[in-house]
């Protein structure tokens, strides 16, 4: 098994990640937009997130819209949604098996944080390619044009720290342990080798043989 502090290393790293994912997930610079206006009343960026539409205007004024028809969103922002949640609560789950410092469990929490890794990264992968394929669409103005926010670099990295956590914590496996033999006889090789358990019960049967032979 491997150390307490590799194992402390990977509760950190899927702890980190957990985070990362969480504020991730409620971000709403997930795209922001390419076109800067220069007028005062006009918004000098915008960004779509997965719960919200931001508009930061030049004159300081930050607004956000909340995004709640989910009939109206396409597919790829709902399928984003539901995987980033349901990547938290399985990373959230792990960390409380991870808690118990248990191997086995131990092992059960590498399997929660790989599991919550690809979640993230599957989901935020398809993400970036609808951002980045629409944004190298010609036909569309450039107001209509949106490139990889934030949200998504630390989507990418908290992914990466539960892979990691994940895979240090399935290769703390205890493994298997042979018992090592008591005794064995060196001058009869063919003999078999007895371990202390089965000795003592030998014992236990030749001793109460011996009385029986006696009565």
């Amino acid at each position: 098994m491997l150390s307490a502090a590799i194992q402390i290393l990977a509760f950190a790293l899927a702890l980190l990640g957990v985070l990362g994912a969480t504020v991730a997930t409620l971000l709403p610079n997930w795209k922001v937009s390419t076109n800067v206006w220069s007028s005062i009343m006009t918004p000098i960026s915008q960004m779509q997130g997965l719960w919200m539409d931001c508009v930061w205007y030049s004159s300081g004024v930050f607004s956000c819209t909340m995004k709640n028809s989910m009939l109206s969103l396409p597919a790829y922002l709902q399928t984003t949604r539901a995987a980033m949640v349901l990547s938290c609560m399985v990373a959230t789950f792990g960390l409380c098996l991870a808690s118990l410092g248990k191997g086995h469990t131990a092992i059960a929490a590498g399997g929660c944080f790989i599991l919550a890794s690809f979640l993230c990264l599957v989901p935020a992968s398809w993400f970036t390619n609808e951002v980045i394929t629409a944004f190298l669409t010609t036909d569309l103005p450039e107001s209509s044009k949106y490139q990889p926010g934030g949200a998504l670099c630390v989507t990418f990295i908290s992914a990466g720290f539960l892979l990691a956590g994940g895979v240090i914590f399935c290769l703390s496996c205890p493994g298997k342990r042979t018992r090592r033999p008591d005794y064995a006889s060196s001058a009869n090789p063919d003999r078999p080798v007895l371990y202390r358990d089965e000795q003592q019960r030998r014992e236990l049967q030749t001793e109460q043989n011996s009385f029986e032979d006696e009565g």
